[in-house]
């Protein structure tokens, strides 16, 4: 189980980000460095899902 909690958690910091970019994005002056920050953040946590979904089904 503690794999699917790794997932599961990493799922809601995905999810957290993509709030975060959302909101970021319909300010008026939008900080595209920090934006940016967050996308391959965003980018390195789905890779990490991917990584230990594939470990959970060998």
């Amino acid at each position: 189980m503690a794999v699917e909690d790794h997932i599961r958690a990493l799922r809601t910091k995905h999810a957290t980000i993509d709030k975060a970019i959302l909101k970021e994005t319909s300010r008026s002056l939008p900080d595209d460095g920090k934006v940016a920050d967050w996308k391959r953040e965003k980018l390195r946590i789905k890779d990490a899902i991917a990584d230990l979904s594939r470990q959970q089904v060998m």
